[in-house]
Parts: structure tokens; sequence; C-alpha cells
């Protein structure tokens, strides 16, 4: 039975792989700073699943404690404050986390776990306003958040240890990968959220910045697929993992809505003082090396995954009227 250590285990990521690799017979160790994640609703049906560890990437020796004391075989990164606006208001946080974490969980596996195989969860949000379109493995890096900084030193970081130490580490440059655990902070369950409190007459209204920007939705249940399949390979490498196609915020608006008989056009309202800036220019990931490397495709289109977060959050809201 091989073991797993997933940091971050709580976000959507964690739980999506967790259930993978359960079904594949893994042992899963996963860690959360805030033990107080394990009476989530998200994670409760599987904790007695796994071994849950309150744990942060502040404390090299605790880290190093982890590893030696479960030993893992694969490695999974998650660990980070994902919504790129928090990292402008606590960018010292920001940075401890997914820049120099990403570099004491190498550090722990060179000196207590060479053999174990490592993916780091990096992000598109390290082309920033990028020079090439689509963006591939080796398009330039050119952040423009201390989000999208700390996560370029995580990936090159990872990168170092397997040309330097020979660990077998992978980055996998994620784009923006959706699902209904989505945190409600981000557009998309902001959306589909409001659609659903909308259509059963809980809210009027949702207020948005710009409809205009577009960008590479997919669905987080396909990418772990992809993550998983990172690690099983002969050789550590870096994939963009992508779907190749864009959507803008009002496209996104229009599916969610009139999957549930109505015009969003009647209920969004526009402000321009939420206008985001700086914007990040056309982000859009080329996943041709991992289709063909990895035999990786996402099975669920954009439509799909929209009306699926919208459907996810009318159950739960259904659910927690009745109760």
């Amino acid at each position: 039975m091989p073991t797993a250590l997933i940091t971050g285990i709580a976000g959507q990521d964690g739980l999506y792989l967790t259930e993978l690799l359960l079904e594949k017979g893994y042992r899963i160790v996963g860690t959360e700073p805030d033990f107080s994640l394990r009476n989530n609703s998200r994670i409760r049906h599987l904790i007695d699943k796994i071994v849950f560890v309150q744990d942060d990437l502040l404390n090299q020796e605790r880290i190093e404690k982890l590893f030696g004391d479960y030993q893992p075989d694969e490695v999974y990164n998650f660990a980070a404050n994902s919504f790129r606006a928090d990292s402008f208001q606590q960018p010292i946080l920001s940075t401890a986390v997914l820049a120099v974490g990403v570099l004491r969980i190498l550090e722990a596996i060179r000196k207590i776990t060479p053999k174990a195989r490592f993916f780091q969860a990096s992000s598109s949000e390290i082309y920033g306003i990028p020079v090439d379109v689509p963006q591939t493995e080796t398009t330039p890096f050119r952040p423009r958040s201390p989000y999208g900084v700390s996560k370029v030193y995580g990936h090159l970081m990872t990168a170092t240890y397997r040309e330097s130490y020979g660990l077998y580490a992978c980055s996998g440059i994620l784009f923006n990968h959706e699902s209904p655990r989505r945190s409600p902070e981000f557009v998309t369950r902001k959306i589909t959220l409001a659609a659903a409190k909308i259509k059963l007459g809980l809210a009027k209204e949702l207020r948005l910045g710009n409809l205009d920007p577009r960008r590479d939705w997919g669905f987080a249940g396909d990418y772990v697929r992809a993550m998983w399949l990172m690690l099983q390979q002969p050789q550590p490498d870096d994939y963009v993992l992508a779907t190749g196609e864009t959507h803008s915020v009002r496209d996104l608006c229009e599916e969610a809505f009139s999957h549930v008989g109505l015009d969003y056009r009647e209920h969004v309202v526009q402000e321009t003082e939420n206008f985001r800036s700086p914007e990040i220019a056309q982000l859009v990931g080329n996943p041709a090396k991992a289709h063909r490397v990895l035999g990786w495709k996402r099975e669920v289109s954009f439509r799909d995954l929209v009306r699926r977060m919208v459907d996810a959050d009318l159950e739960a809201l259904r659910t927690e009227r009745s109760s």
C-alpha cells in the first residue's frame, strides 16, 4: 500500500485527489494548519479513511518529523492561500507558504525520503502578462502579483531539486480549475451560488465587476487525475494542465443562469469600482504535452462544469432550507 502525503488536503484539489487515491488503494496522510477543518462538511466523509495531521509549512523540524513518521512514497503540495487577491494583502505570509514552504518540503524529501515523488501545484499566474498565447511549458514567466511571484519560486525550486539533487519532482502548471467544492470567494462559485439563490427566491441580484475577462476553466476532478499520472511516469517533468479554450465571465453568467431558466442580464449588476486591477492578460494553456506524454484529456466540458456547480448549489440550499 503506497503512502501519499497531501498538504492542503481540505481544498478542492486535495479532496478530489484523496478520493482518487483511496480508490487506487493508497494510504493517505493529509495536512492542514487548522485542525478544526476535520469537522468541515466537505471533508467529513473522508476523516475515517485518512490520517489527518495538523501542520503548516513554517516549521522545518515539524515538516521533517512528519516525513520521518509517515515515510510517504508520493507527496502532493496544495498548501496555499490560493486566492490571488489575498496575496496583495498578506504578501509576506503568502511568500512564506507558497515559496519557502515548497523549499521546506523539498529539503525534507532530500534529507528524509529521497525516493519519494513530489508534485508541486504551480499556477498559470506565473505567466502574468504572457508573451505567448497559448502558454506552454516553455513560455517565459512574467508574474504580476505576490501570489504569482511566489509560485514562480516554488516552480523553479522544484526544477532545481530535480536537476541538482536527482529528486523525482514535478510541477503541474494549473490553469483555472473549478468544482462544486470551490470556495465562494472565487468568481465561478460566486456566480453559480447566486444563480441558485435567485432561482430559489433567496436573493435578487448579483454584483460583479468586469464581465469581459476570459479564463481557461476546467474541472478539478479531471486535473487531479493528471497530477497522479505525472508521478507515474519513468522520468519527472513539468506539464501544463489546461483545457486549451477560454470563456468569459459573461459566458459563465449566461450558462449558470440559463441552466435554471433565468436571464443573467436581469440579475447581474456591474460595479465599475469592483473591476480588478491589474487585469491579467489572456491566459490559456496548451495541454498538448500532457495529452501526448500522459495520455490525459479533460472529460468535463465548460458547460457541464457550470451546470454541475449550479446543481450542487441548488441541492445544498434546498437541504439547508429544509433542515
